[in-house]
Protein backbone atom coordinates (compact mmCIF):
# COMPACT_ATOMS: atom_id res chain seq x y z
CA UNK A 1 0.00 0.00 0.00
CA UNK A 2 0.97 3.97 -0.62
CA UNK A 3 0.10 5.61 2.21
CA UNK A 4 -0.92 9.47 1.86
CA UNK A 5 -2.14 12.01 3.63
CA UNK A 6 -4.96 15.28 2.88
CA UNK A 7 -3.14 18.26 1.71
CA UNK A 8 -4.97 21.64 1.19
CA UNK A 9 -2.70 23.10 -0.72
CA UNK A 10 -0.92 26.49 0.37
CA UNK A 11 -3.70 27.25 2.73
CA UNK A 12 -3.77 24.23 4.58
CA UNK A 13 -1.89 24.79 8.22
CA UNK A 14 -0.22 21.35 7.63
CA UNK A 15 3.15 22.16 6.13
CA UNK A 16 4.33 19.42 3.89
CA UNK A 17 7.60 19.43 5.75
CA UNK A 18 5.74 18.10 8.46
CA UNK A 19 3.65 15.75 6.43
CA UNK A 20 7.09 14.13 5.33
CA UNK A 21 8.24 13.20 8.63
CA UNK A 22 5.42 10.86 8.92
CA UNK A 23 6.83 7.43 9.15
CA UNK A 24 6.34 5.54 5.65
CA UNK A 25 4.63 8.48 4.29
CA UNK A 26 4.47 8.03 0.70
CA UNK A 27 2.58 10.95 -0.28
CA UNK A 28 -0.07 13.44 -0.38
CA UNK A 29 -3.43 13.69 -2.12
CA UNK A 30 -4.82 17.20 -3.28
CA UNK A 31 -7.05 18.72 -5.22
CA UNK A 32 -7.78 22.25 -7.18
CA UNK A 33 -10.23 23.91 -4.80
CA UNK A 34 -9.90 27.21 -6.14
CA UNK A 35 -12.12 26.46 -9.41
CA UNK A 36 -15.95 26.05 -8.95
CA UNK A 37 -17.70 22.97 -9.86
CA UNK A 38 -17.74 22.02 -13.96
CA UNK A 39 -14.80 24.46 -14.59
CA UNK A 40 -12.24 23.31 -16.75
CA UNK A 41 -8.70 22.75 -14.82
CA UNK A 42 -5.44 24.61 -15.67
CA UNK A 43 -2.21 22.02 -16.09
CA UNK A 44 -0.41 24.86 -14.72
CA UNK A 45 -2.45 24.65 -11.43
CA UNK A 46 -2.02 21.01 -11.07
CA UNK A 47 1.42 20.86 -11.64
CA UNK A 48 1.73 23.73 -8.88
CA UNK A 49 0.47 21.31 -6.53
CA UNK A 50 2.12 18.25 -7.87
CA UNK A 51 5.67 20.53 -7.55
CA UNK A 52 5.36 21.47 -4.10
CA UNK A 53 4.57 18.02 -3.28
CA UNK A 54 7.70 16.30 -4.95
CA UNK A 55 9.96 19.50 -3.27
CA UNK A 56 9.74 17.70 0.02
CA UNK A 57 9.69 14.42 -1.19
CA UNK A 58 5.95 13.25 -0.63
CA UNK A 59 4.04 12.31 -4.13
CA UNK A 60 1.32 13.55 -5.88
CA UNK A 61 -0.62 10.85 -7.59
CA UNK A 62 -4.06 11.04 -6.32
CA UNK A 63 -6.74 13.73 -6.75
CA UNK A 64 -9.20 14.33 -4.05
CA UNK A 65 -11.68 15.03 -5.48
CA UNK A 66 -13.03 16.61 -8.88
CA UNK A 67 -16.14 17.61 -7.91
CA UNK A 68 -19.38 16.74 -10.55
CA UNK A 69 -21.36 19.08 -11.19
CA UNK A 70 -24.99 19.17 -9.87
CA UNK A 71 -26.04 19.53 -13.10
CA UNK A 72 -25.03 15.70 -13.56
CA UNK A 73 -26.46 14.75 -10.62
CA UNK A 74 -30.01 15.88 -11.35
CA UNK A 75 -29.70 15.09 -14.94
CA UNK A 76 -30.87 18.42 -17.08
CA UNK A 77 -30.14 19.49 -20.32
CA UNK A 78 -26.63 21.32 -19.61
CA UNK A 79 -25.11 17.86 -18.13
CA UNK A 80 -23.31 16.89 -21.39
CA UNK A 81 -20.94 20.11 -20.82
CA UNK A 82 -20.15 19.49 -17.92
CA UNK A 83 -19.48 15.87 -18.54
CA UNK A 84 -17.05 17.04 -20.74
CA UNK A 85 -15.26 19.72 -18.67
CA UNK A 86 -14.66 16.74 -16.09
CA UNK A 87 -13.42 14.46 -18.65
CA UNK A 88 -10.90 17.48 -19.72
CA UNK A 89 -9.77 16.85 -16.25
CA UNK A 90 -9.29 13.43 -16.30
CA UNK A 91 -7.51 13.97 -19.28
CA UNK A 92 -5.12 17.20 -17.42
CA UNK A 93 -4.47 14.96 -14.48
CA UNK A 94 -3.24 12.18 -16.59
CA UNK A 95 -0.88 13.73 -18.47
CA UNK A 96 0.78 15.57 -15.30
CA UNK A 97 0.98 11.88 -13.79
CA UNK A 98 -1.72 11.09 -11.59
CA UNK A 99 -2.97 7.57 -11.30
CA UNK A 100 -6.95 8.05 -9.34
CA UNK A 101 -9.27 10.61 -9.22
CA UNK A 102 -11.67 10.19 -6.13
CA UNK A 103 -15.76 11.98 -6.48
CA UNK A 104 -18.65 11.72 -5.46
CA UNK A 105 -22.09 12.00 -6.39
CA UNK A 106 -24.02 13.11 -3.42
CA UNK A 107 -26.42 15.34 -4.35
CA UNK A 108 -26.68 19.24 -2.62
CA UNK A 109 -25.00 18.53 0.44
CA UNK A 110 -21.86 16.07 0.23
CA UNK A 111 -20.91 15.17 3.76
CA UNK A 112 -23.24 16.07 6.44
CA UNK A 113 -22.30 16.40 10.16
CA UNK A 114 -24.29 18.31 12.71
CA UNK A 115 -21.58 18.46 15.51
CA UNK A 116 -17.90 19.41 14.44
CA UNK A 117 -16.26 19.92 18.21
CA UNK A 118 -18.09 17.22 20.14
CA UNK A 119 -16.41 17.39 23.18
CA UNK A 120 -15.19 13.71 24.43
CA UNK A 121 -14.24 12.61 28.06
CA UNK A 122 -10.40 12.80 27.49
CA UNK A 123 -10.73 16.86 26.32
CA UNK A 124 -10.03 15.98 22.40
CA UNK A 125 -13.16 16.76 19.81
CA UNK A 126 -14.53 15.46 17.14
CA UNK A 127 -16.86 15.38 13.87
CA UNK A 128 -20.39 13.90 14.68
CA UNK A 129 -23.68 13.39 13.46
CA UNK A 130 -27.25 13.11 15.02
CA UNK A 131 -30.10 11.81 13.10
CA UNK A 132 -32.49 13.39 15.37
CA UNK A 133 -30.41 17.01 15.33
CA UNK A 134 -30.57 16.99 11.94
CA UNK A 135 -34.50 16.60 11.80
CA UNK A 136 -34.73 19.59 13.71
CA UNK A 137 -33.10 21.96 11.09
CA UNK A 138 -34.98 23.47 8.10
CA UNK A 139 -33.51 23.10 5.21
CA UNK A 140 -34.43 25.90 3.57
CA UNK A 141 -32.79 28.23 6.02
CA UNK A 142 -29.58 26.09 6.82
CA UNK A 143 -26.61 26.67 8.70
CA UNK A 144 -25.25 23.17 8.76
CA UNK A 145 -22.07 22.73 10.44
CA UNK A 146 -18.77 22.53 7.72
CA UNK A 147 -21.44 23.07 4.85
CA UNK A 148 -20.10 25.62 2.88
CA UNK A 149 -23.58 27.19 2.27
CA UNK A 150 -22.80 27.68 -1.47
CA UNK A 151 -25.99 27.42 -2.94
CA UNK A 152 -27.95 31.02 -2.43
CA UNK A 153 -31.70 30.53 -0.91
CA UNK A 154 -33.11 30.29 -3.66
CA UNK A 155 -30.75 28.03 -5.77
CA UNK A 156 -31.09 25.87 -2.29
CA UNK A 157 -34.95 25.36 -2.87
CA UNK A 158 -34.77 24.44 -6.51
CA UNK A 159 -32.38 21.91 -6.06
CA UNK A 160 -34.41 20.07 -2.54
CA UNK A 161 -37.26 20.01 -5.02
CA UNK A 162 -35.50 18.30 -8.14
CA UNK A 163 -33.81 15.99 -5.52
CA UNK A 164 -37.30 15.06 -3.44
CA UNK A 165 -39.03 14.40 -6.29
CA UNK A 166 -36.65 12.20 -8.03
CA UNK A 167 -36.65 8.27 -7.40
CA UNK A 168 -33.70 6.86 -6.54
CA UNK A 169 -33.62 4.94 -9.52
CA UNK A 170 -33.18 7.95 -11.74
CA UNK A 171 -30.75 9.00 -9.96
CA UNK A 172 -28.67 5.81 -10.53
CA UNK A 173 -29.61 6.26 -13.84
CA UNK A 174 -27.88 9.92 -13.67
CA UNK A 175 -24.63 8.49 -12.48
CA UNK A 176 -24.61 5.37 -15.06
CA UNK A 177 -24.84 8.21 -17.72
CA UNK A 178 -22.06 10.10 -16.40
CA UNK A 179 -19.82 7.32 -15.96
CA UNK A 180 -20.72 5.70 -19.52
CA UNK A 181 -19.16 8.96 -21.18
CA UNK A 182 -16.51 9.47 -18.40
CA UNK A 183 -15.03 5.90 -18.27
CA UNK A 184 -13.68 5.21 -21.30
CA UNK A 185 -11.53 8.36 -21.05
CA UNK A 186 -10.12 6.96 -18.17
CA UNK A 187 -9.25 3.76 -19.73
CA UNK A 188 -7.73 5.86 -22.38
CA UNK A 189 -5.45 7.90 -20.33
CA UNK A 190 -4.87 5.18 -17.68
CA UNK A 191 -6.57 6.74 -14.41
CA UNK A 192 -8.86 5.07 -12.16
CA UNK A 193 -11.83 6.89 -11.33
CA UNK A 194 -13.01 6.43 -7.61
CA UNK A 195 -16.14 6.60 -6.32
CA UNK A 196 -16.68 7.94 -2.21
CA UNK A 197 -19.27 6.51 -0.34
CA UNK A 198 -22.53 8.68 0.75
CA UNK A 199 -21.84 9.97 4.48
CA UNK A 200 -23.80 9.09 6.12
CA UNK A 201 -24.96 6.07 3.89
CA UNK A 202 -28.75 7.34 3.99
CA UNK A 203 -30.86 9.49 2.33
CA UNK A 204 -30.63 13.33 4.14
CA UNK A 205 -33.36 15.90 3.85
CA UNK A 206 -35.37 13.37 1.82
CA UNK A 207 -32.17 13.36 -1.28
CA UNK A 208 -32.42 9.92 -2.50
CA UNK A 209 -28.41 8.71 -2.10
CA UNK A 210 -27.08 5.92 -3.58
CA UNK A 211 -23.62 4.76 -2.88
CA UNK A 212 -24.48 3.69 0.87
CA UNK A 213 -24.65 -0.55 0.53
CA UNK A 214 -22.89 -3.33 -0.79
CA UNK A 215 -25.95 -3.49 -2.96
CA UNK A 216 -25.67 -0.12 -4.46
CA UNK A 217 -22.16 -0.81 -5.13
CA UNK A 218 -22.50 -3.68 -6.94
CA UNK A 219 -25.01 -2.49 -9.48
CA UNK A 220 -22.62 0.51 -10.24
CA UNK A 221 -19.53 -2.03 -11.24
CA UNK A 222 -22.29 -4.01 -13.25
CA UNK A 223 -23.45 -0.78 -15.00
CA UNK A 224 -20.25 -0.40 -16.50
CA UNK A 225 -17.61 -2.77 -15.72
CA UNK A 226 -14.04 -1.58 -16.47
CA UNK A 227 -11.86 -1.81 -13.94
CA UNK A 228 -11.39 2.12 -13.54
CA UNK A 229 -14.94 2.29 -12.32
CA UNK A 230 -13.83 2.20 -8.60
CA UNK A 231 -14.46 2.47 -5.50
CA UNK A 232 -12.47 4.91 -2.36
CA UNK A 233 -13.40 2.30 0.13
CA UNK A 234 -14.64 5.24 3.14
CA UNK A 235 -14.28 2.66 6.02
CA UNK A 236 -16.20 5.34 8.29
CA UNK A 237 -18.92 6.17 5.55
CA UNK A 238 -19.74 2.91 4.89
CA UNK A 239 -19.05 1.94 8.92
CA UNK A 240 -21.48 4.28 9.95
CA UNK A 241 -24.18 2.14 9.30
CA UNK A 242 -24.45 -1.75 11.38
CA UNK A 243 -25.70 -2.94 7.92
CA UNK A 244 -22.37 -2.88 6.13
CA UNK A 245 -20.20 -5.39 6.80
CA UNK A 246 -16.91 -3.16 5.75
CA UNK A 247 -14.70 -6.08 6.03
CA UNK A 248 -16.41 -8.41 3.69
CA UNK A 249 -16.37 -5.44 1.11
CA UNK A 250 -13.18 -4.35 1.61
CA UNK A 251 -11.72 -8.36 0.55
CA UNK A 252 -15.04 -8.56 -1.83
CA UNK A 253 -14.04 -5.07 -3.71
CA UNK A 254 -10.05 -5.17 -3.62
CA UNK A 255 -10.25 -9.08 -5.17
CA UNK A 256 -11.92 -7.51 -8.31
CA UNK A 257 -9.41 -4.55 -8.49
CA UNK A 258 -11.93 -1.94 -7.33
CA UNK A 259 -10.43 -0.29 -4.68
CA UNK A 260 -7.81 2.10 -5.84
CA UNK A 261 -7.84 4.42 -2.86
CA UNK A 262 -9.13 3.66 0.77
CA UNK A 263 -10.13 6.16 3.40
CA UNK A 264 -9.65 4.01 6.90
CA UNK A 265 -10.93 5.40 9.86
CA UNK A 266 -13.18 4.32 13.05
CA UNK A 267 -16.43 5.83 14.15
CA UNK A 268 -18.84 4.73 17.28
CA UNK A 269 -22.31 4.15 16.40
CA UNK A 270 -24.03 5.17 19.59
CA UNK A 271 -27.66 4.48 18.31
CA UNK A 272 -29.87 4.89 15.55
CA UNK A 273 -28.22 7.04 12.99
CA UNK A 274 -26.43 8.59 15.90
CA UNK A 275 -22.23 8.43 15.33
CA UNK A 276 -19.07 10.25 16.21
CA UNK A 277 -15.55 9.83 14.98
CA UNK A 278 -13.65 8.18 17.23
CA UNK A 279 -9.49 7.46 17.28
CA UNK A 280 -8.23 5.10 14.43
CA UNK A 281 -7.57 2.31 16.92
CA UNK A 282 -10.40 -0.23 16.77
CA UNK A 283 -10.91 -0.35 20.51
CA UNK A 284 -12.05 3.48 20.15
CA UNK A 285 -14.61 2.35 18.04
CA UNK A 286 -17.38 0.47 16.49
CA UNK A 287 -15.12 -1.03 13.69
CA UNK A 288 -12.49 -3.86 13.96
CA UNK A 289 -9.76 -1.83 12.10
CA UNK A 290 -7.24 -5.01 11.97
CA UNK A 291 -9.74 -7.09 10.54
CA UNK A 292 -10.44 -4.98 7.64
CA UNK A 293 -6.67 -4.23 7.00
CA UNK A 294 -6.61 -8.02 7.00
CA UNK A 295 -9.46 -8.37 4.49
CA UNK A 296 -7.91 -5.64 2.17
CA UNK A 297 -4.11 -7.25 2.28
CA UNK A 298 -6.38 -11.08 1.77
CA UNK A 299 -7.55 -9.34 -1.36
CA UNK A 300 -4.15 -8.05 -3.19
CA UNK A 301 -5.19 -4.25 -2.20
CA UNK A 302 -2.09 -2.41 -3.60
CA UNK A 303 -3.27 0.83 -3.79
CA UNK A 304 -3.61 4.59 -1.96
CA UNK A 305 -4.58 4.93 1.77
CA UNK A 306 -4.75 7.52 3.97
CA UNK A 307 -6.26 8.33 7.39
CA UNK A 308 -9.37 9.69 7.26
CA UNK A 309 -10.64 12.50 9.83
CA UNK A 310 -8.83 12.73 13.22
CA UNK A 311 -9.86 14.41 15.99
CA UNK A 312 -8.25 17.82 17.67
CA UNK A 313 -5.95 16.56 20.50
CA UNK A 314 -3.13 18.07 22.12
CA UNK A 315 -5.07 21.42 22.27
CA UNK A 316 -4.17 21.99 18.28
CA UNK A 317 -6.91 24.31 16.61
CA UNK A 318 -7.29 22.41 13.45
CA UNK A 319 -9.28 22.56 10.29
CA UNK A 320 -12.19 19.97 11.85
CA UNK A 321 -11.30 16.30 10.72
CA UNK A 322 -8.05 17.52 9.79
CA UNK A 323 -5.30 18.17 11.82
CA UNK A 324 -1.89 17.01 12.09
CA UNK A 325 -1.49 15.20 15.47
CA UNK A 326 -4.23 12.73 15.67
CA UNK A 327 -4.32 11.98 11.67
CA UNK A 328 -0.27 11.27 12.57
CA UNK A 329 -1.33 8.74 14.87
CA UNK A 330 -3.35 7.30 12.17
CA UNK A 331 -1.10 6.90 9.70
CA UNK A 332 1.43 5.42 12.45
CA UNK A 333 -1.61 2.77 13.28
CA UNK A 334 -2.49 1.80 9.82
CA UNK A 335 1.28 1.42 8.70
CA UNK A 336 1.20 -1.22 11.62
CA UNK A 337 -1.56 -3.16 10.36
CA UNK A 338 -0.50 -3.71 7.19
CA UNK A 339 2.67 -4.54 7.94
CA UNK A 340 1.60 -6.97 10.11
CA UNK A 341 -1.22 -8.57 7.63
CA UNK A 342 0.96 -8.34 4.79
CA UNK A 343 3.59 -10.73 6.86
CA UNK A 344 0.85 -12.78 8.05
CA UNK A 345 -0.17 -13.20 4.43
CA UNK A 346 3.45 -13.99 3.38
CA UNK A 347 4.21 -16.66 5.94
CA UNK A 348 0.68 -18.98 3.94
Amino acid sequence: MKLSFRWYGKSDPVPLHYISQIPNMHGVVSSVYDVHAGAVWKATSVLELKNAANAEGLALEVIESVPVHEDIKAGTGKRDEYIAAFCENVRTVAKCGFKCVCYNFMPVFDWVRTELDRLEKDGSTSLAYSRSALEELDPKNLRLPGWDESYAPDELKRLLDVYRGMPREKLFENLVYFLQRVIPVCDEVGVALAIHPDDPPWDVFGIPRIVSTEEDLDAIFSAVPSKNNGLTLCTGSLGSSEKNDVAHMAEKYASQGRIPFAHLRNVFRTGDGEFYESGHFSGCGSLDMAKIVRALVRGGFDGYVRPDHGRNIWDENARPGYGLYDRALGAAYITGLFEMAEKEEETK
